[in-house]
This record gives C-alpha cells, structure tokens and sequence, in this order.
C-alpha cells in the first residue's frame, strides 16, 4: 500500500463522513453540538491532508499523518463510546440499527489505523 492509498482513503472519509454525521444526527444535533461537528473538522483535516500530499507528497504526507492521527483518536472515542452505549441498550440516533453503526464505526476504526501506518510510512525517492 502507498500514500496514494491512503490519501484516496482521506479523500473518502472527508467526504463521507461529515455527510454520514450529518443524516445521523439531523433531527438530534442540538442536544451536544460537539458530536455533530467533530465529523466536519475531521472531514476538513482529511482532505486538507489529501489536498498537500496530491500538491507535494514529501512536503504533505506529514499533514496526511496528522489527519489520520486525529481521525483515529476521534474514531477511537466513538467506536468505544458506541460499544458502551450498545451495553447499556441505548438507542443511537441513526436511521440504522445501533449494531449496525458499531460496525460501521469499527471498520472505520481499522481503516484509519492502516491509513495512519501508511501515511507514516518513509516513501521511496521514486515517488517524489
């Protein structure tokens, strides 16, 4: 796997993931604005990311790894915080089953991670 990867990937999850957010908690969002609108500064963080690498890769990929850095770390407190919410039977705003969003959450979860490793990754002089 290259940067290209994960910087297709960044392109993904910035897109999606504020969009995703944003049908999940549309009827709900004034209750804990910050719920809503860490997805849209994750999002930016992401394609910002994306946009330097696709610019200058040797100069962007530290910012690509920053971004899949705090999206990890947001996607961390999520999938947790979800699993938690599934043990107390809690119900999730989605228009989806709560196990459905745990899942969803936990794939998004792993992805980062790979993401983050490959964006850390020292790139081959060819790739410049």
């Amino acid at each position: 796997m290259t940067i290209q990867f994960s910087r297709r990937l960044a392109i993904a999850f910035g897109i999606l993931a504020p969009l995703g957010e944003t049908i999940r908690r549309w009827s709900t969002w004034r209750e804990w604005p910050p719920n809503f609108f860490d997805d849209y500064i994750m999002g930016a963080f992401l394609l910002y990311g994306a946009w330097r690498v696709g610019r200058d890769v040797r100069g962007g990929q530290r910012f690509l790894a920053a971004a899949w850095a705090f999206t990890c770390g947001i996607g961390y407190y999520s999938f947790f915080g979800q699993l938690k919410s599934l043990s107390l039977h809690e119900v999730d705003p989605a228009p989806i089953p709560s196990e459905w969003m745990a899942l969803i959450k936990g794939v998004g979860l792993a992805l980062s991670l790979l993401a983050l490793v490959v964006s850390l990754r020292r790139q081959a002089e060819s790739q410049y």
